[in-house]
């Protein structure tokens, strides 16, 4: 073999396919910059439009896909933020939320929904699903009750501001049981202040549940208190007229007939004194404004 023209012709072979090579790529490029520019972030998504995603979202739904479902609406959002779908997703949502026991996140949505919607026809009962989410939260007496006062604030926003809704009257009955619990807390603390003798923070946590909350099941239990905390601080004209407003409100309950007894023990019987804090809030109890 004649290694010498083998060598001339292998040395050919590359030079023709390095000009090939070198052809294609110049033609790729020529081809790429005769193109125009996209801007990939303009290219919209693919998806479904806002009043179809919405009734994919209610199909799933009825099927009991509810995590489908919640996912088509979240999907609106993004979608077609300001659509009527839109409006009506986040309701869903807010339900959906609150079905399943994630009462932060039907919060959250809710309270977005009346921010975005507060006159709208749903509205009245987004507001109430908000009251009701924080209802579910409220945990025992012996823990904070910051949700609460949340629920108070809910369903009255609720009852102040779609007194005709057919969500009203639970409203003000919600709204009375966050009040008793929250007169729970303060009789709690009030029994462990009077169990170590600090009769003075007692009083101050009894006397707020007298003129806070008289409408809650606590108030008997607070007046019975007074007694007990007045009478051995030895103010006995107070203790006098928290049992005289215990009597006359609530006079066949135990805590009166326990009252009248701390009382003749020591001599005394119930007496109103007309300047004390304790009348002045007996108005109140009497005429069940509380």
């Amino acid at each position: 073999m004649d290694f010498a023209n083998t060598a001339t012709l292998n040395k050919k072979v590359r030079f023709a396919l390095l000009s090939v090579a070198l052809v294609v790529a110049g033609a790729g490029l020529s081809a790429c910059n005769s193109d125009p520019d996209i801007d990939i972030t303009k290219i919209k998504a693919n998806t479904d439009p806002a009043d179809k995603l919405y009734a994919q979202g209610l199909a799933n739904l009825n099927a009991g896909n509810v995590g489908e479902a919640k996912a088509k609406f979240a999907a609106i959002d993004k979608e077609d933020p300001f659509s009527e779908e839109a409006r009506k997703a986040l309701v869903m949502s807010t339900f959906l939320n609150y079905r399943n026991g994630q009462y932060d996140e039907a919060i959250i949505s809710g309270n977005r929904y009346m921010k975005l919607y507060p006159e709208s026809k749903d509205a009245a009962y987004v507001q109430y699903l908000v009251g009701l989410a924080n209802y579910k939260k409220i945990p025992d007496v012996t823990q904070d009750q910051r949700y609460a006062a949340e629920t108070i604030k809910a369903m009255q926003a609720v009852v102040d501001n779609y007194p005709s809704s057919e969500y009203a009257d639970d409203a003000r009955s919600k709204i009375r049981m966050a009040k008793d619990q929250l007169a729970g807390k303060e009789m709690q603390v009030g029994r462990y202040y009077q169990e170590r003798k600090e009769y003075i923070a007692a009083v101050s946590r009894y006397r707020n549940v007298v003129e806070a909350y008289q409408s809650t099941n606590q108030v008997q239990e607070a007046l019975a208190r007074l007694v007990e905390c007045y009478y051995a601080m030895g103010v006995t004209s107070e203790a006098q007229t928290a049992a005289a407003v215990l009597g006359a409100n609530y006079p066949d309950s135990q805590w009166y007939a326990d009252s009248y007894k701390l009382l003749k023990s020591g001599g005394l019987e119930p007496r109103e004194n007309t300047g004390s804090w304790i009348s002045r809030a007996a108005k109140k109890l009497v005429l069940g404004e509380g």
